[in-house]
């Protein structure tokens, strides 16, 4: 019974290890594109031409909004936005939610302890973006003072880390 039960931790950690590691291997767009949670933001960045972008060198931190907060945007104003017409707007909305560099959950913990519960980021479009702690949790505060939850952190990539938010953030 001891060396089935080795046999079944043994798999279980091989397993583990080996998604793991062929996460790893994957760029922020490929980790994106496997996650069907994902399939809004994606859309999104094609339609706004930054997919080569994210599959280049990096690193970057992207802090990836899910379908549900996508959903939570006017399903008129969303659609609106996917037409070539606004792929300015597009994209100054989705780089508001990538930074240049690789900050993993610990280092936010430890800007947030250094800035008092508070962390100011600076994204590709040039704006600010604030990581704050409340309520129990760790939370981005928007340039219009809306908040997103970081629900999952640290889905590492080949050329950076992913953090899941779950609502849209939005530049002024």
């Amino acid at each position: 019974m001891k060396k089935l039960a080795f046999v079944l931790t043994t798999v279980s950690i091989l397993f583990f290890v080996k998604n793991v590691a062929s996460q790893k291997s994957q760029d922020i767009v490929d980790i994106a594109v496997s996650v069907e949670d994902f399939s809004t933001l994606v859309t999104a960045l094609k339609a706004a031409d930054l997919v080569g972008a994210l599959k280049s060198e990096g690193p970057f931190t992207v802090f990836a909004p899910v379908n549900s907060g996508f959903a939570k945007i006017d399903a008129n104003t969303l659609n609106s936005l996917l037409q070539p017409e606004n792929k300015d707007k597009l994209s100054a909305i989705l780089t508001y939610h990538v930074v240049s560099g690789k900050l993993t959950a610990k280092d936010v913990v430890t800007a947030l302890e250094s800035g008092g519960g508070k962390a100011t980021l600076t994204t590709l479009n040039g704006s600010q973006l604030t990581v704050v702690g409340k309520n129990g949790g760790v939370f981005l505060k928007d340039a219009n003072g809306s908040y997103s939850k970081i629900s999952k952190t640290d889905v590492m990539a080949s050329n950076g880390v992913i953090h899941i938010i779950e609502d849209v953030v939005m530049p002024k």
